[in-house]
């Protein structure tokens, strides 16, 4: 799904930045090769950190929950 209209910037591409390390908006347009336009798509950039960041957190307790 589009997230960023201005940079036609996907829920995949954020969560792929997420996963190199971005943790705010400005890394994740670093990371797609773009920069910020108008801003709207910013809270939902930061949510989908917020949700990257806890699945990556909880990711090794389901490794060890499974070994």
């Amino acid at each position: 799904m589009y997230i960023c209209h201005c940079n036609a910037l996907t829920d995949t591409d954020i969560q792929q930045a997420a996963a190199q390390g971005a943790c705010r908006p400005r890394e994740v347009y670093d990371a797609c090769g773009c920069t910020a336009q108008c801003g709207s798509c910013t809270r939902r950039i930061l949510a989908l950190l917020q949700e990257a960041r806890i699945e990556q957190a909880a990711e090794p307790a389901l490794v060890a929950a499974m070994d």
